[in-house]
């Protein structure tokens, strides 16, 4: 009986928890416009939180300092890193300035506790030339290779996330003014140069190997698969591993690569940092200035080499 009562117990913990984390997530939504992806994260970090505390038999509301210590003291013993400790705790610290403005507590017990200390792992960049290796590995002969092609030179031109290319239909392009209207995280909205060689890649693309991969059927997806669908990150990134290799790239790609060489290349030829910020939609300058550090240890990697006193 008293095992019942306890588990009782248990599953209304957990179930108060999770209705205070909606909420949270219903009023954060609303405020910031987050991607379902970052509210994902939110929602599985909390709850994870929530759970533990009900083994306690108290919900979320009711963690203190000792609380919250303890759960992330087990999470590193059980192998967590620095990074995912740290993430953890930016999501609890969001929800417990929430549910004060709300009222439902009056202190925060997370205020004390100090963020583990992690190294700021630099984006992996493509040189110019394995840029150039890789943007002439597609047989531009066949429909589906011009296409490739095409959203090889757009992601380098623009520096777009993976998910903006895939998604991207022809309404956005303006030929005319030679931008591309991109809406982004948080629906903010920016205008993007698309640059002289990208655009004839886009144009000669339209207006011919497009429609032979479509055939009759329709799409509003600039760039549709065989089957005349949306093409999904997945496959992208499979494309992209299967050009690098035929390009002779040994290292690492990411499905963020050309967006990398797109920043790092333009701060390298003096590009200011503030438009590189807007050209990649994003909100905090301090997110851009991380291409600075790279485009720093390629100087530096440069003047090894070729100073004389490298």
């Amino acid at each position: 009986m008293a095992s019942t009562d306890a588990e009782k117990q248990n599953a209304e913990s957990v179930a108060h928890s999770e209705e205070l984390v909606d909420k949270f997530l219903d009023a954060i939504w609303m405020e910031r416009g987050l991607s379902q992806n970052t509210l994902g994260a939110y929602r599985a970090d909390l709850m994870t939180l929530g759970r533990s505390l009900a083994t306690g038999n108290k919900s979320i509301d009711q963690a203190d300092k000792a609380d919250l210590l303890g759960f992330i003291a087990d999470r590193v013993e059980s192998g967590a890193k620095p990074r995912s400790t740290a993430r953890q705790l930016s999501s609890f610290r969001r929800f417990y300035r929430y549910i004060m403005r709300e009222g439902l507590r009056d202190t925060d017990p997370t205020a004390d506790i100090e963020m583990p200390r992690i190294g700021r792992s630099l984006p992996k960049t493509l040189t110019e030339d394995e840029v150039d290796a890789l943007l002439n590995a597609p047989n531009t002969d066949e429909p589906l290779g011009h296409r490739d092609r095409a959203m090889l030179e757009l992601l380098y031109a623009t520096g777009l996330r993976v998910s903006e290319l895939i998604n991207l239909q022809q309404s956005q392009i303006n030929f005319n003014q030679g931008v591309l209207r991109i809406v982004g995280k948080g629906d903010r909205e920016r205008l993007i140069p698309l640059g002289d060689e990208s655009q004839r890649w886009l144009r000669d693309f339209i207006n011919g190997p497009r429609m032979e991969i479509l055939l009759e059927r329709q799409t509003d997806f600039l760039f549709p698969t065989r089957r005349g669908d949306r093409m999904t990150r997945q496959a992208f990134w499979h494309i992209i591993k299967r050009y690098a290799e035929k390009a002779g790239i040994r290292r690492k790609l990411s499905p963020h690569s050309l967006r990398h060489a797109f920043a790092t290349h333009l701060l390298n030829r003096g590009a200011d940092l503030r438009v590189v910020q807007l050209l990649l939609g994003h909100s905090d300058l301090s997110t851009t200035q991380i291409y600075t550090h790279v485009a720093r240890e390629r100087l530096k990697e440069l003047h090894g080499e070729h100073h004389p006193r490298g």
